[in-house]
């Protein structure tokens, strides 16, 4: 079982260099996630994110305290403050569980975040969808990926984030094929178009964020991704 408490949550689903990590990034506001082409996440994420009380922060000044910390769930009595060693340690634990290949493991790396520019959330993210595998890989790695998700976004309390490049066919989104088969009538998933700013001159996706090609009950959301 993915989940030992049916509590709720938000997951991440995309196919691969859609921006799925940039939108993780964006909901944090730190860079802390390793970044490369091809497959990058290769265990899921899931990231606990505590609000630090306006009360707390101050304190937390006034005492020379860091006010933005994380802690890994495997080095519980490690705090960090440097996020770029939060992402050396996603690395280094995606490649103790996965090999330094390209595989994928099922296998979650817990991160806790505590910081005041944080909402109380709870966040995952996952390997991105793939229908081919590539040197390193198992054969069966986009069949594995995809019922990975299917896991993970099954529970009827999951918010799902179907993520999509805008400069690519919505209606050959695999995220939002993937979010289909779970939750057929969009009450629960949020389309989110990336890489607004990568459409062909000309174009726009106006017709796709004010719900007018395919209907989601909480609607659709773009944004810019930062570059490599």
């Amino acid at each position: 079982m993915v989940h030992e408490i049916d509590l709720p949550q938000i997951v991440v689903v995309g196919a691969q260099s859609t921006g799925k990590s940039s939108v993780l990034e964006n909901i944090v506001g730190k860079d802390f996630l390793p970044r490369g082409s091809g497959i990058v996440t290769r265990r899921p994420l899931v990231l606990q994110m505590t609000h630090l009380s306006h009360k707390e922060h101050k304190k937390r000044l006034e005492n020379g305290e860091p006010t933005e910390t994380a802690k890994f769930l495997h080095k519980p009595d490690i705090i960090y403050t440097d996020f770029r060693e939060v992402k050396r340690e996603i690395e280094n634990e995606t490649d103790k569980m996965c090999g330094t290949s390209k595989g994928v493991c099922s296998d979650p790396i817990r991160l806790d975040v505590t910081s005041n520019h944080v909402l109380d959330l709870t966040v995952i993210d996952l390997p991105g969808l793939t229908k081919i595998a590539v040197d390193g890989q198992q054969q069966t790695v986009g069949r594995d990926i995809e019922t990975m998700a299917l896991e993970w976004i099954k529970p009827k309390n999951t918010i799902i984030l179907a993520v999509t490049a805008a400069n690519t066919d919505i209606a050959n989104s695999d995220a939002l094929q993937l979010a289909r088969r779970v939750d057929p009538n969009g009450d629960r998933t949020i389309g989110v178009l990336t890489k607004l700013d990568l459409m062909d001159h000309g174009t726009n996706c106006v017709d796709v964020l004010t719900g007018n090609v395919i209907k989601l009950k909480k609607g659709f959301v773009g944004l810019v991704n930062r570059s490599q």
